[in-house]
């Protein structure tokens, strides 16, 4: 079965960054002229809010970086809108073409020329005795990290109700096969390709105590118990961070959405591009 045809796009751009702001006419101009309807406006503009809510568009077009693409991924994942980026960022892991190429690239999407790649989100909640404090759909990580204060937090991870291990650690990460190559990477992990729907707890700095990564089988659900005396915090997807107090218990599973990237280059395409950004930066 033939890709879908691209009818109705909506372009948002980072709106801090003023090359992005500047791209976003000219990209809008281009599938103009090739017949698309197009809605440009940042993610927060009613008419991409409610375009958005009601399903009209076919793709999102995505003008920044990482972060970018993350905001975009939360709002586009519960309608199942596909994404594609354009990078104007550092890394732009998440992104498919450089400021250079999305002239050609969108004009292979346009002539049905793509795939679509679905990558496993989380859903975290985090509770408080028997409350629940609040819950987040979640592309990347979440990390239950100290605060101000330079001491040590006890971590006990569960795995669908059986004890796995105890962490004496600065924190603890759990993180999508997309978020491995996020924070997780940075503390020492392994890099997953993204098809795959396990989870990865990663310590941060641990002390005497359990300092390797663990991949968890797919549909597996964690629990992150919390012990400390001092201050603790919880941030999924690098958004503002919430407090964390002793016995307070952080749940992950597989989300109920998925985020829906367009793709052009092969499906060879994410350790390629990984192995090139490794080299670039070393």
């Amino acid at each position: 079965m033939p890709p879908p045809i691209i009818k109705h796009v909506a372009i948002t751009f980072h709106p801090h960054l003023g090359e992005a702001a500047a791209l976003a006419p000219e990209v809008s101009s281009f599938l103009v002229q090739s017949g698309v309807e197009t809605t440009p406006g940042l993610l927060s503009e009613k008419a991409v809010v409610e375009g958005l809510a009601e399903h009209a568009f076919d793709l999102l077009i995505a003008l920044g970086g990482d972060g970018m693409m993350l905001r975009c991924v939360h709002a586009c994942a519960p309608g199942r809108v596909p994404i594609v980026g354009i990078n104007l960022g550092r890394f732009g892991f998440l992104a498919e073409f450089r400021r250079e190429e999305w002239r050609e690239g969108l004009a292979h999407i346009l002539q049905g020329d793509y795939w679509v790649e679905r990558r496993m989100m989380l859903h975290a909640e985090h509770y408080r005795a028997s409350e629940r404090l609040g819950e987040w759909e979640v592309l990347n990580d979440c990390v239950v990290a100290r605060g101000r204060v330079m001491r040590l937090l006890e971590l006990s991870a569960e795995v669908d109700g059986e004890p796995l291990a105890v962490y004496r650690a600065d924190g603890l990460i759990a993180a999508t096969a997309t978020g491995s190559t996020a924070y997780a990477l940075a503390a020492g992990g392994p890099i997953l390709p993204p098809e795959l729907r396990n989870i990865l707890l990663m310590p941060v700095a641990p002390h005497l105590s359990m300092d390797r990564g663990i991949v968890l089988p797919e549909g597996s659900t964690a629990v992150i118990t919390i012990q400390t005396d001092h201050e603790a915090l919880l941030s999924c997807d690098g958004q503002a961070s919430e407090r964390m107090a002793n016995e307070d218990r952080l749940q992950v599973s597989a989300g109920r959405y998925e985020a829906h990237f367009l793709r052009v280059q092969g499906r060879g395409y994410f350790f390629r591009n990984m192995m090139s950004r490794m080299k670039r930066n070393s």
